[in-house]
């Protein structure tokens, strides 16, 4: 006979037709309810997942690991401060930037812009703006000619495209005989950018680092010098390091000063998530519950047989937390293949939503990225299948010790 008898027995019970529909019908639904919590919970993870590292990357693909300004003053000798920062083994590039709040006027519109002043051919070693040109190149930007590259809907707000004027007006003034006026200047469109994350293709805008600096009366200076690094986990050591080998008149600070709050609240929102998301799976494995208890009632007969037979109460508690463990690992299985095809396949599902009701479930001027991206960790598909498999098994055990109490001699007594 197939060894051990516990398994045996419980994989016929769980096999066999019950005499009562309704509670096939209980444990189909049990299996199908930790099958819809796994699969929900795997796929929700992995879009904040996907959330999380496209917002990483387009932020960070932007703004530098780690900036270098004075606290007072323009920073005058930026040249000796990266030829510096070149010889440390921890950064990847630098680059210096000048930036300031502007508002840019072209066909009677007006919009308020962060402008920032570049080099074109260093601007690589620190940010991928290069790759993300639509239109245009930021080679094209050259000292004392004034070009300007613009985000794609700032462009198209200002309703502005390539060799157009736009009119930048700075927050200094110009003492003039008729009164205090804002410094103006035209600049010509020679380039759009979209990153993909609104707030940057909106409201950012390039140009020159010697027009920047000329611009805002910098006298060759620069606002600051950004820098890449090899890890961009290891910005707080770095700064540290970096920071000790500065002058107290600097100011250095890294990503995750800047943008820390947020990224902590992605994880205590995907945390939050995971937890609500596991209730609902607990609420299902706990139908086992339910569904043994009742398949104890029913059987009652056949334990009390089984234990005339020689069969121990903790054997008899065995079948039963056979037949509820496998309810539960089928459902974990079958959640887990199903969160695991749909967690793959949310962008095209959403995209075809999307087309199909002509909707959008995420407005690029709302949310920071206008698509549902996926990323799929298999440690949180592990851990997720885990604590689904050990919940079912936990909800065993109270109907299987119940099966373990029945008296065969009361059992029997009216059959």
């Amino acid at each position: 006979m197939f060894k051990p008898l516990e398994i045996f027995i419980g994989l016929r019970y769980t096999r066999a037709k019950q005499r009562s529909g309704f509670i096939s019908f209980i444990s189909m639904t049990s299996m199908l309810g930790v099958a819809l919590g796994v699969m929900a919970l795997i796929t929700v993870l992995s879009v904040m997942n996907g959330f999380e590292a496209q917002l990483r990357e387009k932020i960070l693909g932007m703004a530098s690991h780690v900036t270098i300004s004075e606290y007072y003053n323009a920073l005058q000798d930026w040249q000796v401060l990266g030829d510096t920062l070149s010889e440390t083994d921890d950064v990847a590039g630098w680059a210096p930037f000048v930036r300031a709040e502007v508002m840019l006027s072209a066909n009677q519109r007006v919009s308020g812009s962060l402008l920032r002043g570049v080099l074109p051919g260093q601007e690589d070693e620190v940010s991928d703006i290069n790759q993300k040109m639509v239109e245009g190149r930021l080679e094209l930007l050259k000292p004392k000619e004034f070009g300007i590259v613009l985000g794609s809907e700032l462009a198209r707000y200002l309703r502005v495209g390539v060799g157009d004027k736009v009119t930048v007006i700075t927050p200094q003034v110009t003492p003039t005989p008729a009164g205090i006026l804002p410094r103006l200047r035209r600049f010509t469109v020679v380039g759009e950018f979209e990153v993909g994350m609104y707030e940057y293709d909106r409201n950012l805008a390039f140009i020159h680092l010697d027009d920047g600096s000329k611009l805002l009366r910098l006298n060759k200076g620069v606002t600051g010098v950004r820098v890449k690094l090899h890890d961009l986990f290891q910005a707080p050591v770095v700064t540290g390091k970096i920071a000790q080998t500065l002058t107290p008149n600097y100011s250095i600070s890294n990503w995750t000063m800047e943008h820390s709050n947020f990224f902590k609240a992605i994880k205590t929102e995907k945390r939050v998530m995971f937890i609500i998301l596991m209730l609902i799976v607990a609420v299902a494995a706990f139908n086992i519950v339910s569904t043994l208890v009742m398949v104890v009632t029913d059987k009652q007969s056949e334990i009390a047989i089984l234990r005339t037979l020689g069969l121990t109460p903790r054997s008899v508690m065995g079948v039963f937390m056979v037949q509820g463990t496998l309810i539960g690992l089928i459902g974990t299985l079958v959640g887990v293949a199903a969160g695991v095809g749909l967690a793959l396949n949310v962008e095209m599902i959403v995209h075809t939503i999307e087309q199909f009701f002509h909707v959008q479930f995420l407005p690029a001027d709302i949310y920071y990225i206008s698509e549902l991206p996926s990323k799929l960790v298999w440690s949180d598909v592990t851990t997720i299948a885990t604590y689904s498999f050990l919940l079912s098994f936990v909800s065993t055990l109270y109907p299987a010790w119940q099966a373990s109490r029945v008296n065969p001699a009361e059992a029997l007594r009216y059959e």
